[in-house]
């Protein structure tokens, strides 16, 4: 296709993706109500007739004016973009699709078959941290005041959490995509498990938005597990890939061994080609040179 072709199909991609999103978004608004419920759920309520000072509950409020239409359009809008992710995500895969070989395609299915239980895996991970997140973080409130949470708060951070775990839960699946691509073995990975382990922790610590312990380590120990799986994969990715061509192990610098004839494989000598008569040498250097119609062999 001519350039402008290839605009015009992204554009057509990028409505109906959109177009998809809008309408997605449209349903998830009769139903805003129980969304919201289902974001705050996580936050530990204050029971009627409870007091939120102390650390021991809170109360989800609005602070503002337009709080509650700017949380409810931002709470449909991400369930549209949600529900609507088999639709853009085919578009994307249409438009980027035609020009992929048959190999990339193949690897293509795979990481998007893998990728997708991971983020999940991560989303309801996460889900199910939140709440101890959520207490830790009131349970340090001093008895003289009191916690009220506005909703906008507790759904960037509910959010940022998904996302956070999520996208951690892809690191494996990355790391065995580069050593499909040969970038880097599992040998390479396993020794680096130590500053591997090491910059998890650190990850967990800056990446989770509650800055507590309970979620640096949930979100650094299953990773930690995934990162030895992933090396696993790829040793054994390592060894099939050396059975299958010896000289796959082999560095950049580091030559093969050379086939020097039939005699390396145990086969039988192949005789002298008949194709040329017979050249004798000179005398002059002992029959070492063949000459035809005075050239020698190099000449």
């Amino acid at each position: 296709m001519p350039l402008a072709e290839h605009l015009r199909e992204l554009r057509n991609r990028l409505a109906k993706a959109m177009l998809a999103i809008v309408v997605m978004s449209i349903i998830a608004a009769f139903y805003s109500q129980q969304l919201m419920d289902f974001l705050a759920s996580p936050v530990p309520a204050c029971k009627p007739g409870q007091s939120n000072s102390g650390g021991d509950c809170a109360v989800v409020v609005f602070n503002r004016l337009l709080s509650p239409f700017t949380t409810t359009v931002k709470v449909t809008l991400l369930a549209g973009f949600i529900l609507s992710c088999p639709v853009w995500l085919y578009q994307l895969w249409a438009f980027i699709a035609p020009g992929l070989h048959k190999g990339e395609k193949k690897y293509t299915y795979y990481f998007v078959a893998a990728a997708v239980p991971l983020f999940l895996a991560g989303a309801y991970l996460a889900y199910l941290v939140m709440p101890l997140s959520f207490k830790v973080l009131i349970s340090i409130t001093p008895e003289a005041a009191g916690n009220q949470l506005q909703l906008d708060d507790v759904l960037d951070f509910s959010v940022r959490m998904v996302t956070v775990f999520g996208l951690a839960f892809e690191l494996p699946l990355v790391l065995i995509m580069l050593n499909a691509l040969g970038v880097v073995t599992g040998k390479q990975m396993a020794g680096w498990w130590r500053g591997v382990v090491m910059g998890i922790f650190v990850f967990g610590a800056v990446a989770t938005p509650s800055t507590d312990p309970v979620g640096m380590i949930a979100l650094s120990g299953p990773i930690i597990v995934l990162y030895f799986m992933a090396v696993g994969v790829s040793i054994l990715n390592d060894r099939r890939r050396l059975r299958r061509d010896p000289d796959a192990g082999l560095d950049d610098d580091e030559a093969s061994r050379l086939d020097l004839g039939p005699d390396d494989i145990g086969a039988e000598a192949v005789a002298a080609s008949g194709g040329l008569p017979e050249q004798g040498g000179g005398a002059a250097d002992g029959g070492r040179s063949h000459r035809v119609n005075g050239y020698d062999d190099i000449t």
